[in-house]
């Protein structure tokens, strides 16, 4: 561990990783937006890979938001501990939920098979003196039946130097997935609000602000590019060097009346000069827990003629051919006014069979997973092959998303803290006149789709000969801490 502290500037920065203490101190800078000290916590995030993405997108989704396929997932995980004495966890970092959760040194899952539970950790009750009860009505679930359910309880939680002496989390005592959850989304979107039908909770974000710990309940998010080991989550700041250009604020749209989740509206899908859609009103979800992106099938099938993909229903996942990332054409989502610009080579992902062999197509040529699929019957979202490309903030206080294009492997770093009240985050421009979503999308104006469930266009090469076999690759998430 690395760590610098000093309270006569009152300036405080922990990072987990000694590593990168280097990278996230060079050139760092701090803004105060105030006349009292200004207030950030940010966590550098750190990627890792399981061994079936594809399986796991269809584990988590929930049944408002579906992620059809997902595959060389690259998740971003946070260190921190639960309980007295300190039990260490690594928490995926989810803005498509809400709960922090955690499963049970006891449960069936940690218990039955060894390791199970050893990468994102477990937490046990009867060790920690600062454990309470809260009631037994936790249960997350997913549409193909998986999740976990227990209790609802509260502990210390801290990460970095940031110590929360009461926030309520659940464990999960029956569980099928080893991933600890850190849910960073709408309250209203707790699992006791929508399966026991109880109040509000505070939550991580929450909690942060409600302890004094951030002006408002507002982060920035930053993933960085595909070959980056980590990226950042700040709470209650932006980093001015991580994007380019000027952040444009868009609203958050409403679901039944109720900002429940980030909603935001596309309107326009351009591949260089070529118009994929155009004229949308498209409601599409920002999720960092998903891998892939999933779009309105006639968009996902547009894209596909043009990048010559082809779409395998019995993987749930489209193949191209791995020399597409080395195409210099980007991808363009356009959002009333923002454009966010995402390069081919952040939407080829490359697996290999479960002997560890490249996937190849029946002419010898290597082939990947691309990063843009399907979303059927389910919402639309836009999960981490597109949120790598852009930077993000997400005002909760406000209900409104501010976006800007992403500055890849940034070195320098200027924090600046997001205030309270209306237009509370900095360097942000409100978009003018920006388009309210539909339900479905406009199919008139949707150009180069086809009835088939493959591209008319696409490239004329088979199916990859190798049997599937997910293989991920483990990206380490930091934590940085930086209060003033």
């Amino acid at each position: 561990m690395g760590k610098a502290y000093n309270r006569m500037k009152g300036l405080s920065t922990f990072v987990l990783v000694a590593g990168l203490w280097s990278t996230y101190t060079e050139g760092l800078t701090f803004e105060k937006r105030t006349d009292g000290p200004a207030r950030v916590v940010g966590f550098p995030v750190a990627r890792t890979s399981i061994e079936d993405p594809v399986k796991r997108d269809r584990l988590r989704r929930r049944g408002t938001v579906t992620a059809i396929l997902d595959n060389q997932q690259t998740l971003y995980f946070a260190n921190a501990t639960l309980g007295t004495p300190p039990q260490i966890q690594r928490l995926h970092i989810d803005t498509g939920s809400s709960d922090l959760w955690v499963n049970a040194k006891t449960s069936a899952l940690c218990k039955g098979k060894e390791g199970a539970c050893d990468f994102a950790g477990s937490y046990s009750a009867n060790a920690s003196s600062t454990y309470s009860y809260i009631g037994s009505h936790f249960n997350i679930s997913y549409v193909d039946g998986s999740g976990a359910s227990g209790d609802y309880v509260s502990d210390t939680f801290s990460i970095g130097s940031t110590t929360l002496k009461r926030l309520q989390f659940g464990i999960g005592y029956t569980s099928s997935s080893p991933e600890g959850i850190l849910g960073i989304g709408y309250e209203v979107n707790e699992v006791q609000v929508g399966r026991a039908g109880k109040g509000t909770y505070n939550n991580l974000p929450a909690q942060l602000k409600a302890d004094g710990f951030i002006t408002s309940n507002a982060y920035s998010l930053w993933l960085n590019d595909l070959s980056a080991s980590t990226g950042s989550i700040l709470f209650g700041g932006i980093d001015t060097e991580q994007f380019e250009g000027t952040l444009q604020t868009l609203p958050v749209q409403r679901e039944s009346n109720t900002f429940a989740e980030f909603l935001i509206t596309l309107t326009d899908i351009n591949i260089g000069s070529h118009v994929v859609a155009k004229k949308q009103a498209q409601a599409v979800l920002l999720d960092s827990g998903s891998s892939l992106t999933y779009l309105p099938d006639v968009m996902t099938e547009a894209i596909y003629a043009q990048v010559g993909a082809q779409y395998d229903s019995s993987q749930g996942a489209a193949y191209v051919p791995c020399s597409l990332a080395e195409n210099t054409s980007t991808i363009d989502f356009t959002f009333s006014g923002p454009t966010i610009r995402v390069p081919m080579n952040e939407l080829v992902i490359f697996i290999a069979s479960t002997s560890g062999r490249p996937l190849t197509f029946s002419d010898g040529s290597r082939a990947c997973i691309f990063g843009i699929a399907p979303a059927g019957a389910a919402s639309a979202v836009m999960g981490d092959t597109f949120i790598r490309s852009a930077y993000l903030v997400y005002d909760l206080d406000n209900n409104q998303i501010s976006i800007a294009q992403t500055k890849f492997n940034a070195t320098t770093h200027n924090i600046v803290e997001i205030t309270s009240g209306k237009n509370s985050v900095p360097k942000a421009q409100t978009v003018p006149n920006p388009v309210a979503a539909s339900s479905t999308p406009n199919h008139a104006h949707v150009s180069g789709s086809t009835d088939s469930n493959k591209p008319k266009n696409a490239a004329k090469v088979n199916a990859p000969s190798a049997k599937l076999g997910f293989v991920s690759t483990l990206l380490t998430l930091s934590v940085f801490f930086a209060a003033l």
